[in-house]
């Protein structure tokens, strides 16, 4: 907790825990949560920690072989074709070209093949990971099992150095049990409103203790409500740097209204609110 306190991240005992196993016993690390509780910020902060670079794999539905592992320069294959095609008189020489095409010199990294052969190791994060396809974990098993991926026209790549791998999901399907079991699993929650504070105190101090107190209540509040989107940490830092850029040194109901847009992302959330008079609750919260 101590070490990712110093680069920033004030993390509970549990994540700190885990982000030690992970590295010790050379697990992925899969962390599964609400969008904006600081999953992926805590690659960007452990790839810091360890000098380690920084590979990040962004998911979506669709991701192949070709976007996430690796491909082939087929351009410079076409050439090497061209050229050799006067020497490629009979059949063995036929076979051989067609060998020589797809050598590793021809082969484009993407970053799961990029996270193996870097070294040092690096830190990985394949985000968002629930975006993904059943087809898309199947090809992941063998990567987080063994650290290693097979290409049929040259052979294994296995790493040398075991990079730290963060997988995170904001839950919007089931992962299966086959990926998980090869994960140390987390569930990150929304932070405790002490743990809070203490992130927001650490990025905006100049908001003072009293509105950075009246934040937290506030957010907290609207967390309770049943909300398409509740606020996560991400919308508490966006709207504590907002505030900060205002000049503010209090929480008005005027300035809550002006600013709700920050914390409060869908307009049936935000109608909701104000046909609930749950939203003048919480304007009026602060002011008494």
């Amino acid at each position: 907790m101590a070490a990712l306190d110093q680069v920033g991240y004030v993390a509970d005992e549990g994540l700190a825990t885990a982000v030690f196993l992970a590295l010790s016993l050379e697990r992925p690390l899969f962390l599964e949560g609400q969008p904006g509780v600081g999953k992926t910020a805590l690659a960007a902060v452990m790839s810091e920690l360890l000098g380690r670079p920084l590979v990040r794999l962004q998911c979506y539905y669709g991701i192949d072989l070709k976007s996430a592992v690796y491909d082939w320069n087929y351009a410079r294959q076409m050439v090497h074709i061209r050229l050799a095609e006067d020497f490629a008189r009979h059949r063995e020489a036929s076979l051989e070209l067609e060998r020589d095409v797809y050598g590793p010199e021809f082969l484009v990294p993407r970053p799961l093949l990029t996270a193996l052969t870097t070294t040092p190791a690096p830190v990985l994060l394949i985000d968002e990971v629930d975006r993904t396809d059943e087809a898309f974990e199947a090809l992941l098993l063998e990567f987080l099992g063994e650290f290693q991926i097979t290409i049929p026209e040259i052979g294994t790549y296995r790493a040398e150095e075991i990079p730290l791998v963060i997988l995170t999901s904001n839950r919007t399907r089931d992962i299966h049990d086959a990926l998980r079991r090869r994960c140390l699993y987390v569930w990150v929650d929304f932070p405790e409103p002490a743990r809070e504070r203490a992130i927001l105190a650490r990025k905006y101090p100049a908001l003072g203790d009293e509105l950075l107190e009246s934040v937290v209540k506030v957010v907290a509040y609207l967390r309770e409500a049943p909300l398409t989107k509740r606020p996560g940490l991400a919308e508490s830092l966006d709207w504590a740097e907002a505030l900060q850029q205002l000049g503010a040194r209090r929480l008005t109901p005027e300035l809550v209204e002006s600013t709700i847009g920050l914390i409060v992302k869908y307009y049936d959330d935000l109608d909701l609110l104000r046909r609930s008079d749950r939203l003048k609750a919480v304007l009026t919260r602060e002011e008494r």
